[in-house]
């Protein structure tokens, strides 16, 4: 049996919509053809996918697992299509990477740089996207690799270690722990620790807390609200601290000192990519930065 996607697509509508009404005009169609089109796909998988009883629509099992399915088949077929033009061209693939505030553009460049040392000839496009925007554009075959750290790999994306970074403790100038060249982390027990993630909803807040927890101490922690900025940068003008991968000194224009951890800790830099969609460029990239 084959899924037409254009009815897998109507079906995400309304997901996503939650009600008919929105979904048809989100689509460009009429309520009856969209009603029309999730009957037929209903006759197709032979059970019920969504709950139309209420004012809203309420997507079954069924219908979700169909869903999670129809993002990963719609990225691999819009890939298809966008390799398959790109080679009949004899067009050069352009490595199209995003990364989350976790890893600084610092990070990424070195990155590039010792891949660029083994393949000069890789071209690379690279954005910063947040953790939901990351797996989504993946799935949905607008980018090729994701750079991220702890997060958990949605249905459909690989995952792996690329490499580790050691991380060290950013205070403002004006901290009372900035005359300090290093500190220990279990001496950070009374300090608020500035994160970009809600616990338990970011991987990465809860990895930061668990090294914490093993130091002896439940960390105080406080969302930073300026999102998308240096993680070095969130402790300006707070009196908080960051956790922070950049190397020990001044940082920020000097507004910031970055102090050496104390023992070390290391937290891992992951890579996050479509299963299904292939890219020698990508393969390539993992290669040469894990060389």
């Amino acid at each position: 049996m084959g899924l037409d996607l254009r009815k897998l697509e109507h079906l995400v509508a309304i997901a996503e919509e939650g009600t008919f009404t929105r979904a048809a005009r989100r689509l460009h169609l009429s309520q009856q053809a969209l009603s029309s089109s999730i009957r037929a796909l209903e006759r197709e998988v032979g059970v019920d996918l969504l709950d139309r009883g209420g004012n809203a629509v309420t997507v079954l099992p069924a219908g979700q697992a169909l869903i999670d399915d129809a993002r990963v088949l719609h990225g691999i077929a819009r890939s298809a299509v966008r390799r398959a033009r790109r080679i009949g061209r004899a067009e050069a693939e352009t490595l199209r990477i995003g990364h989350t505030p976790a890893v600084t553009g610092d990070e990424v460049t070195a990155l590039i740089r010792r891949v660029h040392a083994i393949h000069p000839e890789l071209s690379t496009h690279v954005n910063q996207r947040y953790p939901d925007e990351l797996s989504e554009q993946l799935l949905a075959g607008d980018l090729d690799l994701g750079l991220c750290r702890a997060m958990t790999p949605e249905r459909g994306l690989s995952h792996s270690t690329i490499d580790q970074r050691r991380l060290h403790v950013a205070v403002a100038t004006d901290h009372h722990l900035a005359d300090n060249d290093s500190v220990r982390l279990a001496a950070l027990a009374d300090e608020t620790v500035m994160v970009w993630g809600h616990p338990g909803r970011s991987g990465y807040t809860d990895l930061l807390v668990d090294h914490c927890r093993q130091a002896g101490f439940e960390p105080r922690l406080l969302r930073n609200p300026i999102q998308g900025t240096p993680p070095e940068t969130a402790v300006i003008g707070t009196g908080h601290i960051a956790f922070v991968t950049v190397a020990p000194g001044l940082a920020a224009g000097g507004r910031v000192k970055v102090l050496t951890l104390e023992p070390h800790v290391h937290v891992p830099l992951h890579a996050l990519w479509p299963q299904h969609i292939g890219s020698e460029a990508r393969d390539a990239f993992l290669r040469g930065a894990t060389s």
